[in-house]
């Protein structure tokens, strides 16, 4: 069994505007390239994103696709494999069994890929994504990236609380390696 890193999308990888769907509004974050190349060395990576969006009616499962796919080709150029993308198209007010705070995409991803949870990570901006990785047995990672700066009070009031806070992804791949 391998170890992952669960990866939130939006506010993570890339930036949130919002609601990003259009390939030409896509813009990858600060140290995202290098901090996974780190990580490749040690983790299999599985994107895991809520994508209310769809739900809403904001735009539609293709436009997804097609903005994810994207992202998983500028990162394949740069030689790093996302092994699959979990997303829930559902809003919140829309009871479901895939929408984070749910393990449930973790869960799958570790049937589907040999995936050992406790020695894999959550790396998010959200608290949900926080949750997620705790509801599962993983370790967490809170980006101030994204919605991270807006939420950090959250965090704080939570008892949720995550093995570290990061500035931006490289910060967050060379504290993982540390561990």
């Amino acid at each position: 069994m391998k170890p992952a890193v669960f990866l939130d999308r939006d506010g993570t990888l890339n930036e949130d505007t919002m609601y990003p769907h259009k390939i030409h509004h896509f813009k990858m974050l600060p140290g995202v390239i290098d901090g996974l190349k780190k990580l490749s060395k040690k983790y299999i990576f599985v994107i895991i994103t809520n994508q209310s969006g769809i739900g809403r009616g904001v735009f539609k499962e293709e436009d997804f696709q097609n903005f994810n796919n994207h992202l998983i080709t500028t990162l394949k150029k740069e030689g790093i494999e996302i092994k699959k993308t979990y997303h829930c198209p559902h809003t919140s007010e829309q009871v479901c069994e895939c929408r984070k705070p749910s393990a449930k995409y973790i869960n799958d991803a570790a049937e589907e890929f040999g995936i050992d949870i406790k020695k894999s990570w959550v790396i998010g901006d959200h608290l949900h994504d926080l949750e997620m990785g705790i509801n599962a047995g993983c370790r967490s990672v809170y980006m101030l990236t994204g919605h991270g700066k807006m939420h950090i009070n959250d965090i704080e009031k939570s008892k949720t609380k995550p093995d570290f806070t990061a500035n931006n992804f490289l910060e967050a791949a060379n504290f993982i390696m540390g561990q």
